[in-house]
């Protein structure tokens, strides 16, 4: 598991250095510039303003000052946003999109795995069938309509949920963007679960097991659950990773004041650190849940992990 975990580390490392330097370099031929506005600076003023913030260097010294910021922590100050750090934006925004993207993900592989087990065990019943058929429309259906299809029903129609807002963090109102946000991932893992546990119960040892006259559920927990879920855990780093940054679409839906919504507004204004700073935190994130996603595998799987 260690030589896993360090080969791991080893393209991890780099591969986070590429999208950084990738980053950099499509924000600076992008058309526009963070001082453009309908109210036109004059020369002199946009002159001091790119001087201040160092973008009339070069490009290769812009990458290595920013690079050398980002090794002690330090994203920039924010373009657009005076009075804050990228740092100070992130603290703010990177808890509710965690909050977000966890409880997303937990009621995905909760109600996934359990749809999943369900209708394998029911393999080949109308029930199967029902199931399956469910699980795939969730899939096909994309979160910016799910997202207000679910308001539309529940808060507008039936009053019974906020529509959008934080709320301080009150329960009621992460219910519909976590809903929204978990059940095309559900339907994936479904149908993953399914089709793993299909396979491993018709494998030898498990009708071995079964002729020797063990419960049902000992077959099942013991003997065909671990190699049933080796799909799902190659599937949960993508499905993570899918959670967090799908969480920019949920996070505009429902006016949440996550990463995502200084994503799009650094994007629009053209706020290099800020965008820069939210892309380096989503790569972190995406390939440490790929990293954690390995590490699950291998422990299902030992034959991966020399």
């Amino acid at each position: 598991m260690l030589s896993l975990l360090l080969r791991r580390l080893l393209t991890a490392i780099p591969t986070l250095a590429a999208v950084i330097v990738l980053s950099f370099l499509l924000m600076r031929v992008a058309p526009g510039g963070p001082f453009d506005s309908e109210r036109a600076l004059d020369p002199g003023t946009e002159a001091a303003l790119v001087a201040a913030y160092g973008l009339d260097k070069p490009l290769p010294e812009q990458i290595a000052r920013y690079l050398g910021r980002l090794a002690h922590g330090d994203f920039g100050p924010s373009l657009v946003y005076r009075d804050f750090t990228v740092t100070d934006l992130v603290a703010q925004g990177l808890p509710v999109s965690l909050t977000l993207g966890a409880l997303a993900f937990l009621l995905a592989m909760l109600t996934g795995t359990t749809v999943g087990l369900v209708a394998a065990v029911r393999s080949g019943r109308w029930s199967d069938e029902a199931l399956m058929l469910g699980m795939t429309l969730l899939t096909a259906m994309p979160t910016f309509v799910t997202g207000p299809l679910l308001a539309l029903i529940f808060a507008l129609g039936a009053g019974w949920l906020p529509v959008s807002g934080w709320g301080e963090g009150d329960p009621a109102h992460l219910i519909l963007p976590v809903v929204a946000l978990a059940l095309p991932v559900a339907g994936a893992i479904a149908k993953l679960t399914r089709a793993g546990l299909a396979n491993a119960l018709a494998q030898d040892h498990v009708r071995t097991a079964r002729a020797r006259g063990l419960a049902p559920a000992t077959v099942l927990l013991r003997h065909a659950l671990r190699p049933a879920l080796l799909p799902v855990a190659s599937y949960a780093g993508p499905a993570a990773a899918g959670l967090l940054t799908g969480a920019v679409v949920i996070e505009t839906v429902f006016a949440l004041p996550g990463l995502g919504r200084y994503f799009v507004q650094g994007a629009l204004n053209r706020d290099y650190p800020l965008v820069l700073g939210v892309v380096t935190i989503y790569a972190a994130l995406i390939i440490l849940f790929n990293l954690i996603a390995d590490l699950v595998y291998g422990w299902l799987d030992p034959r991966i992990r020399g």
